[in-house]
């Protein structure tokens, strides 16, 4: 067992990133700089495009980062997420809240401390030592406290190879968990625009173009009030928290008190069509399911919009032509705003244009589309399982890896007694702990990529060839 401040030789860092203020950045520069949003656990995201020029970062005394730094965030989620920075054409700084280790040629394998740094084990001890109440963080000093179990070198580089082959079957076997959820996604939503366009197996239904305020009663909810005490006279209140598309959500229904002839206004009944007003999302915008009857006398808050079907439509199937792709785009619509947000009123709502066939063809629609959901839904439930399972094994195979059971253990291997005691030895002779690597100042003078190395060689056109498979 060795603290992780123990593991880095003298030749390496281990070091908070930099102080880079929004001031001392340019989108022009060509310093990239990494933030918490590129750190994923165990992969580089790749997502930052923020920038500075190379005098700041000369001025800033920034440490400049190497293809195989270990950047571990020190703030969730989740806490301690760790990567391998991957290198890039253009020379790269990190923020405070990342953590840069370089395990340099004589510490321990990068690729392993990386991987052991997102185990389950070690995740646990940075837990323990996090602190903040809204903003959980680590501080470094803290991170180095934390122990590991260190196998000899060569092990390290035999975990490494099992590890990183097991994850790679799994991350293929999650990639095709997720195209078959989206293809998922897709099928259900053809099936709701052929109910919307009145499509039948080997026939297509007539159907009149309405608007939804000829064939339905539209109304607002009820605004929550610092007047109104829920526990007097309370009901219970339906939020937009408790609409998705298509389904309710009723694990956390809350309750309102009610004015005299308000429940009587505002009381929702079977088959009432609950619409979300307003979302920041263009894609949630409308969203809408049926109201079940589940909870007696439920009322409504006043940013969901209730659609109460007349008798020309069948709430099921306002229900599914509502939330179908020729619906939605309709309401994206009247929803837009000149602010750039997506906000509904009742009088939008009644705007809005259905087709209505007669009640028989919606009976035959219902019913055709309840058979897919069926389906659909089957496969739904098998996917979220196997994806709940890649989660659980991949937490398995990290378990197994830094707790001696994922490879053989080799009695011939160099203890790694060992190469801690040399790491310890190196560091006390360059004077204790490793320094931070900071670019000299006035390295690069100009804003522009520096000169290849005279040293440099690249390599041939033939041995370029060589190195492709045939």
């Amino acid at each position: 067992m060795a603290p992780l401040s123990d593991l880095v030789p003298s030749e390496g860092i281990f070091t908070d990133g930099d102080w880079v203020e929004s001031k001392d950045q340019d989108p022009e520069g060509y310093v990239r700089l990494t933030q918490l949003a590129d750190v994923g656990d165990g992969f580089f995201r790749d997502r930052s495009k923020r920038s500075m020029t190379s005098e700041k970062a000369d001025e800033l005394r920034c440490t400049f980062l190497q293809e195989g730094d270990i950047l571990v965030a020190r703030m969730p989620d989740p806490l301690g997420r760790a990567c391998l920075y991957p290198g890039s054409k253009r020379p790269a700084v990190t923020v405070v809240d990342v953590c840069v280790i370089r395990t340099g040629q004589s510490g321990v394998n990068n690729r392993w401390l990386m991987w052991a740094i997102n185990s389950p084990q070690v995740r646990q001890q940075i837990h323990s030592y996090q602190t903040g109440t809204t903003r959980k963080r680590i501080s470094r000093k803290n991170l180095e406290k934390v122990e590991l179990a260190v196998p000899p070198l060569a092990e390290q580089h035999r975990i490494v190879e099992a590890l990183e082959g097991h994850l790679s079957r799994l991350d293929a076997a999650s990639v095709n968990v997720k195209r078959c959820t989206t293809r998922t996604d897709h099928l259900w939503s053809a099936t709701l625009n052929s109910v919307a366009e009145g499509v039948l197996p080997g026939r297509r239904v007539t159907s009149k173009t309405l608007y939804i305020s000829e064939v339905a009663e539209v109304s607002g909810g009820i605004q929550k009030q610092k007047k109104r005490i829920p526990i007097r006279n309370a009901f219970p209140f339906l939020r937009v928290a408790n609409v998705a598309r298509g389904r309710l959500d009723l694990s956390n229904i809350h309750e309102i008190e009610l004015f005299d002839g308000e429940l009587e206004k505002h009381r929702l009944e079977h088959g009432d069509l609950l619409v979300v007003e307003g979302n920041g999302s263009p894609d949630q915008i409308g969203r809408a399911a049926s109201w079940n009857g589940a909870v007696k006398n439920a009322v409504h808050q006043n940013h969901l919009i209730r659609v109460r079907p007349g008798n020309l439509l069948l709430p099921r199937y306002l229900e599914l032509i509502w939330n179908s792709p020729l619906v939605i785009n309709q309401l994206r619509e009247v929803a837009r705003s000149t602010s750039g947000l997506y906000t509904l009123s009742t009088s939008k709502v009644k705007a809005v244009k259905i087709p209505v066939p007669s009640l028989q063809d919606q009976m035959a629609l219902v019913e055709s589309a309840d058979t897919w959901e069926t389906c659909t839904s089957s496969a739904r439930s098998s996917l979220q399982h196997a994806s709940a399972r890649s989660k659980s094994l991949h937490r398995a195979i990290l378990s197994r890896a830094f707790t001696g059971h994922l490879v053989p253990q080799d009695p011939a291997d160099e203890p790694a007694s060992v190469l801690l005691d040399c790491i310890r030895a190196e560091r006390q002779a360059q004077g204790g702990k490793p320094k931070r690597a900071r670019r000299p100042r006035k390295t690069v003078t100009a804003d522009a990529p520096p000169p290849p190395p005279a040293s440099s060689t690249l390599p041939s056109t033939t041995a370029v060839q060589q190195e492709l498979p045939l």
